[in-house]
């Protein structure tokens, strides 16, 4: 490897460290602020479809978690205007598919009639569908395993690790 090439990764390393904002990671609810990307009226939607991706069991799901809010604000901090559109234009779309396929709004929906319009979108035709269905997860998985209480209660993470005993005796 030549020398040039690996100073210019390793100062591109060194930067994406400093330029990543410090709550994506072990971020709570309490640590995000809200955002003016999504109307009064998204909000709850957006809350609804990662509930919808995440569901609470014996564990909190991503919308008592905040994840809706993590979603928004990495849209607004991280990604450009076209990822921002297709948000706002996703919702939009699931909306408008919950009220011709069952005639009331995806938040009044029950469980299975929300897994049935998202289903639909990530098996659609439409690329923008597909886009909205695929960003929407991905962020919603993230933000959830990357929250407070999944990073302390389940994944049982450790800021600093536990020291390493490098000569221990080996049984055999």
């Amino acid at each position: 490897m030549e020398r040039r090439a690996a100073l210019k990764g390793l100062a591109t390393a060194i930067g994406g460290l400093v330029a990543l904002p410090s709550w994506a990671s072990n971020w709570n609810q309490n640590s995000l602020q809200p955002t003016d990307l999504l109307s009064a009226e998204e909000v709850p939607l957006l809350a609804s479809v990662v509930d919808t991706i995440i569901p609470a069991t014996d564990t909190p799901g991503a919308k008592e978690l905040g994840v809706d809010r993590f979603v928004q604000l990495m849209l607004t901090d991280c990604y450009d205007k076209k990822a921002q559109d297709t948000l706002v234009s996703g919702l939009a779309t699931v909306e408008e598919d919950s009220k011709e396929t069952f005639g009331k709004s995806f938040t009044a929906c029950s469980a299975a009639q929300r897994i049935h319009i998202l289903e639909g979108m990530s098996l659609s035709d439409n690329p923008s569908s597909k886009a909205f269905f695929g960003m929407v997860k991905g962020l919603t998985i993230q933000g959830y395993m990357s929250s407070e209480y999944v990073m302390i209660n389940i994944t049982k993470y450790s800021m600093i690790p536990p020291a390493w005993n490098a000569c221990v005796p080996v049984t055999q």
